[in-house]
């Protein structure tokens, strides 16, 4: 079974501040709300929509799911 986008993204954290992956992952992170369990793009996007900040950007949503989607 394929782990969570939320699962995937946690691997990103620590990093480094400039990339906005990083800065997502930790935002994420403290999100308690975030649907930690979906590996649905769909919720996933409206989630983001809905609740977006400075770090939870949509833009490094579409990146973080590109690079979820090709790690299969």
């Amino acid at each position: 079974m394929k782990k969570s986008f939320y699962l995937y993204v946690l691997t990103f954290r620590g990093g480094d501040w400039s990339d906005q992956k990083v800065r997502f992952a930790e935002e994420m992170f403290h999100e308690h709300n975030f649907p930690k369990q979906s590996t649905n793009f769909e919720e996933l996007s409206t989630y983001i929509e809905s609740f977006a900040t400075d770090n939870l950007t949509t833009e490094a949503f579409d990146e973080l799911w590109a690079l979820y989607v090709e790690q299969g």
